[in-house]
């Protein structure tokens, strides 16, 4: 069973940048999708960027297209992400998770259901 552990999250002036990481142990997951989602008070569960397993293809939302970078690091075992030109709108809980498949089954990248472990968050906070 994989645990995952998210950090780098905090509180920024719109415009900035973080780095989240998002660290598993218990098994390595380089053959693993994983995504990020984030929760804003109040509202469902949002997509945001999922990397495959083995080829590391990249999948964007339409809201942090061009400004978020998802990326992975297997010898460290983490997956990042990299957000720049942050918005006030970007307020939320961020996680990630992981598929037990290089692909969540369906292409379904949007589907909380389509991941079985899930890690437990980390706060990011866009000031206008």
């Amino acid at each position: 069973q994989v645990h995952l552990v998210e950090s780098g999250g905090g509180l920024v002036q719109a415009g900035g940048s973080l780095r989240l990481s998002c660290t598993a142990s218990g098994r390595t997951f380089s053959s693993s999708a994983i995504p990020w989602f984030r929760q804003a008070p109040g509202k469902e569960r949002e997509f945001v960027a999922g990397i495959s397993g083995d080829d590391n293809i990249t999948y964007y939302a339409d809201s942090v297209k061009g400004r978020f970078t998802i990326s992975r690091d297997n010898a460290k075992n983490t997956v990042f992400l990299q957000m720049d030109s942050l918005k006030p709108e970007d307020t939320a809980v961020y996680f990630c998770a992981s598929s037990i498949w290089a692909v969540p089954f369906g292409e379904l990248w949007d589907d909380p259901g389509s991941y079985n472990t899930w890690g437990q968050g980390t706060q990011v906070t866009v000031s206008s």
